[in-house]
C-alpha cells in the first residue's frame, strides 16, 4: 500500500521541521511518500519516508524563470513527483500535452510520476467521467513505452470531492478504478479526494485501491497515524 502526502502550499521552514519530527515517529510497512513544497525539499531528513515533489517543469534546464527541472529534483534525491493535479489544471491551466512532457522529463531522470486524473461535478452529472479519465490517461501517457507507462502511478481524484469532505460511493470508486485498470492493468492506482481517518474504514473495502494520495490529512500527523492504523486493522 502506498500513502502519498501532498503538503500543497503549506508549512514554513520551522513548521516543516517540527512536522517532520512527528512524521518520523510513524511506523508502518506501507510505502509513505512525502511531497513538500519546493522550499522544504532540501530540509527533508527522514528514514521512514520517501521524498517526492508536487510539480516539475515540462522543460529541461534553461531560461525558464521560476521553474524547477527534473534534473534539479533528481539532484535532491527526489524519487516521486505529482503531475497533473486538478489545482494546477485549474489555476495554472495545465494541459494534457504539458503534463505528458512533464512525465517524459521525470522518467528521463528516473523519477516516478504520480499522475492525477479526475472529473468535475458537471462531468459526473453528465455521466462523462469515464470518457474524461480515458482521455486524460491517453494524452498524458502518449509516446511512452509500455515499460514507462507501467512505472507511472495513477491517482484518481474526483475533483468534486477534493477538500469538500464528500466522497463518491464505494461502487462509484470501484467503477472508476476498474476503468483505469482495464487500460493500465499493471499500474498502481491511488485514491485521493477527502480520504481521512474516519472514512478509511469504508474505503479499505475496495480491493482495487493500491494506496492513497492525501492532502489535508497529510498536514495532521496524529490523524494520519490513526488513518494508517485503521488501514491494517
Amino acid at each position: 500500500m502506498i500513502i502519498a502526502l501532498n503538503n500543497k502550499c503549506n508549512l514554513t521552514k520551522q513548521e516543516f521541521l517540527k512536522y517532520q519530527e512527528e512524521l518520523g515517529k510513524i511506523s508502518t510497512k506501507n510505502k509513505v511518500i512525502l511531497c513538500p513544497t519546493f522550499l522544504n525539499i532540501s530540509h527533508f531528513d527522514l528514514n521512514n519516508v520517501e521524498l517526492g515533489a508536487q510539480n516539475v517543469s515540462s522543460n529541461e534546464q534553461g531560461a525558464y524563470t521560476g521553474e524547477v527541472s527534473a534534473q534539479q529534483l533528481q539532484s535532491e534525491q527526489v524519487k516521486y513527483c505529482i503531475v497533473g493535479h486538478s489545482e494546477r489544471r485549474k489555476y495554472q491551466q495545465e494541459t494534457d500535452e504539458e503534463i505528458n512532457q512533464k512525465i517524459i522529463r521525470l522518467l528521463e531522470c528516473n523519477i516516478v510520476p504520480i499522475l492525477c486524473v479526475g472529473e468535475t461535478k458537471e462531468e459526473r452529472e453528465k455521466q462523462l467521467e469515464k470518457n474524461i479519465i480515458e482521455k486524460e490517461l491517453k494524452k498524458a501517457l502518449e509516446n511512452l513505452t509500455d515499460e514507462q507507462k507501467e512505472k507511472t502511478i495513477i491517482a484518481y481524484e474526483p475533483i468534486w470531492s477534493i477538500g469538500t469532505g464528500i466522497i463518491p460511493t464505494n461502487n462509484q470508486i470501484k467503477e472508476m478504478f476498474q476503468t483505469i485498470k482495464q487500460l493500465l492493468p499493471n499500474n498502481k492506482v491511488l485514491y485521493g479526494g477527502s480520504a481521512n481517518e474516519e472514512n478509511v474504514v469504508l474505503l479499505k473495502e475496495i480491493e482495487e485501491i493500491d494506496g492513497y494520495l492525501l492532502g489535508g490529512l497529510s498536514l495532521k500527523p496524529e490523524k494520519l497515524k490513526v488513518f494508517i492504523e485503521k488501514l491494517k486493522n
